[in-house]
């Protein structure tokens, strides 16, 4: 990784990434390394990625390095085929290792395929409560994010559900959890457009303007 950064690149990405001062990203430091770099990068070592290997990287001060210990991550979750054991190490680094998991492509790159892979067949509850009570805007988003899994199975519950526990948050919803949780309600429209415009229909007047804007993408002609 280090070997393939491109210092030309990281004033762009710091930029993109939010990390000035009062921004979302604020003091993430950037290597310049482009995602498709970095999965090439895991595609050739991630057989040879321990645990230990990953803790140094998850906890490593550059985006892209924290990027590819997840896609490391993932590549070991889908491996383990149907063992719990290991399958659980996965899931239990992953959720211990959330303060690093801090910016929406960090989140959305891997939430849906390491914990929303997980919980396919178990209780799902863990989700309402990053939703709900997440400690960071990230976990919140972790929530949300993770039930593309479903969705793209068409069970379409629990992104409905937990949409409603975006929406009773006090105060403010941020702009990211807007965009995920209308991001969400968009793909569950594809599979029941129906169920969504039903949603949106009864929710319209609390659904803020950018999680509106998202959801109905697809709506022009409808909403």
């Amino acid at each position: 990784m280090m070997q393939a950064a491109d210092p030309s690149l990281v004033e762009g990405l710091s930029r993109f990434f939010k990390t000035g001062k009062g921004q979302y990203g604020e003091g993430d430091l950037f290597l310049g390394i482009r995602v498709p770099v970095t999965r090439a990068i895991v595609k050739e070592c991630w057989k040879e990625v321990s645990f230990a290997n990953l803790e140094e990287c998850i906890s490593s001060g550059y985006h892209e390095i924290r990027l590819a210990a997840l896609l490391c991550l993932i590549r070991i979750f889908k491996s383990s085929g149907k063992d719990p054991v290991r399958q659980t190490e996965c899931i239990d680094f992953y959720l211990s290792h959330t303060a690093h998991i801090n910016n929406w492509d960090l989140v959305d790159l891997s939430c849906y395929e390491l914990l929303g892979a997980w919980l396919v067949d178990k209780d799902r509850s863990l989700l309402y409560d990053l939703a709900g009570d997440g400690k960071t805007i990230w976990e919140q988003r972790i929530g949300i994010v993770s039930t593309l899994a479903f969705i793209r199975r068409g069970e379409l519950d629990e992104c409905f559900e937990i949409s409603d526990i975006m929406l009773a948050r006090k105060g403010r919803m941020h702009d990211l959890l807007q965009k995920a949780t209308g991001w969400m309600l968009r793909e569950a429209g594809k599979r029941d457009q129906a169920r969504l415009v039903g949603y949106l229909r009864q929710k319209w007047n609390c659904i803020p303007a950018t999680m509106r804007r998202y959801a109905c993408e697809k709506l022009s002609d409808i909403i």
